[in-house]
């Protein structure tokens, strides 16, 4: 198959080395805060050049021509013969650097919706491993307001309109193509992860133990049959060298609906609050508007990432619409092309 089943990267993805923890503040160069980044967008902002973009046309025109479905495109038949370096990089510096990019100028009106979403998932194909995002096999997920009751606790909050809370996705990187924006609101917000953990450190060091203990995490209907509607989940993970999270608050916190196993103690809850009040801090977090053509990509193991609350337009042709796209990373798979 040319990309990974829902189960098969998620398993890929908690995959995560548990050495113990940490002895002392954790060094990474994805620790950064707001402030520093918001006066330094050349750091993580890239824009396409005049050549790049026709050979993602070239690529695009190529699948079209074969006759592949977006499920058939591989690597292979999707070629980047000079793009491909700098896709390398990109990947370098989600994996290895700050933990997020923003890649700009793809044209996504003039080329229209379905060829944007195939350039997207071929270009996903150079950066990792694509993946599906359910069980159903939805390859691009659909980020729009489908006007559903945000009160549901089963509810999926990326399908309203609503504010959405710091949290990863269970892949290795999450990406968003932005091809319509709000009439207001709708920010992607960042923040590091290990630049949290450092401070919840200094500040209360029996809290941050406490993140390298299991939390239950609420599986919002998605379960087995027969089986429990919570699982558990370390939120921090070190594996000697590398600190990596998975951090949910949201279901964390509503994992208490179980009565059995789903209950939070003291500390779990303090050490969620904190969290939270961080992340949602303008001395951590980062804020962004996706412009239509916008490619911003995150690394689930060193970022958490939010949205805050929109006001779309009245008008079905222009309401807010983002792609988003899951990928795993692999050594084996993925290879620097100048090697």
């Amino acid at each position: 198959m040319a990309y990974r089943s829902f189960l098969e990267q998620a398993l890929h993805y908690f995959r995560r080395p548990r050495q113990g923890v940490p002895e002392g503040p954790v060094k990474s160069p994805a620790d950064w805060r707001g402030p520093g980044l918001r006066r330094a967008p050349e750091r993580w902002t890239y824009a396409l050049a005049p050549a790049e973009i026709a050979e993602l046309r070239t690529a695009v025109d190529g699948v079209r021509a074969a006759g592949l479905a977006m499920g058939e495109v591989t690597r292979e038949s999707f070629p980047l013969p000079t793009l491909a370096a700098r896709v390398w990089q990109w990947r370098q510096a989600v994996a290895e650097g700050l933990g997020f990019l923003l890649v700009r100028g793809l044209p996504v009106r003039d080329w229209g919706r379905e060829d944007a979403a195939l350039a997207y998932w071929g270009l996903g194909h150079h950066l990792g491993v694509p993946g599906a995002q359910n069980p159903r096999d939805e390859l691009l997920g659909q980020v729009v307001d489908y006007a559903e009751d945000r009160t549901n606790p089963l509810v999926r909050l990326y399908r309203t309109t609503a504010n959405i809370g710091f949290h990863c996705d269970a892949a290795d990187v999450v990406g968003l193509l932005c091809l319509q924006t709000a009439r207001e609101g709708g920010e992607s917000r960042i923040a590091s992860s290990v630049a949290i953990y450092n401070e919840i450190l200094r500040r209360a060091p029996s809290l941050a133990r406490r993140l390298f203990e299991p939390f239950m995490l609420d599986r919002r209907g998605e379960e087995p049959p027969g089986e429990p509607g919570w699982v558990p989940m370390h939120a921090t993970c070190w594996g000697g060298d590398v600190l990596r999270t998975f951090y949910h608050s949201e279901y964390f916190r509503s994992a208490a609906r179980f009565a059995a196993g789903g209950r939070l103690d003291d500390a779990a809850v303090a050490a969620l609050d904190l969290y939270d009040a961080l992340a949602a801090s303008p001395e951590f977090h980062l804020d962004m508007q996706l412009a239509p053509g916008d490619m911003q990509f995150i690394s689930n193991h060193t970022i958490v990432h939010a949205r805050t609350e929109y006001r779309d337009w009245p008008e079905k042709e222009r309401k807010r619409h983002l792609l988003r796209l899951w990928l795993s990373l692999e050594q084996g798979r993925q290879t620097d092309p100048d090697q």
